[in-house]
């Protein structure tokens, strides 16, 4: 069976609706909502996305819910502010 869609990809569902700019953005956003994410807690790449910002590990003997972004797991804020709260407390221990 040959390939489908050579550069729409997942949004080819749209057809040629809404403009290609649009269908850009919901491509990107939609590869990241489906794709499987690492668990931080068993280290298995088995986090879904079960509805927005609610994300959970299919690995059979973690099952962890996690709360995340809607679209992504880790936003690029939430990673932004994890590295400054990082970076205050090694600051603050080192002070001491």
């Amino acid at each position: 069976m040959g390939k489908r869609t050579k550069k729409v990809g997942i949004t080819g569902k749209y057809g040629v609706r809404y403009g290609a700019t649009l269908r850009k953005l919901v491509k990107k956003i939609e590869i990241a909502k489906h794709s499987k994410y690492p668990c931080t807690f068993c280290g298995k790449v088995k986090i879904v996305r079960l509805s927005t910002g609610i994300w959970k590990c299919k690995q059979k003997g973690c099952n962890k819910t996690i709360a995340g972004g809607a679209y992504m797991l880790n936003t690029p804020s939430a990673v932004t502010v994890r590295s400054t709260i990082k970076r205050l407390r090694t600051m603050q221990t080192e002070a001491i």
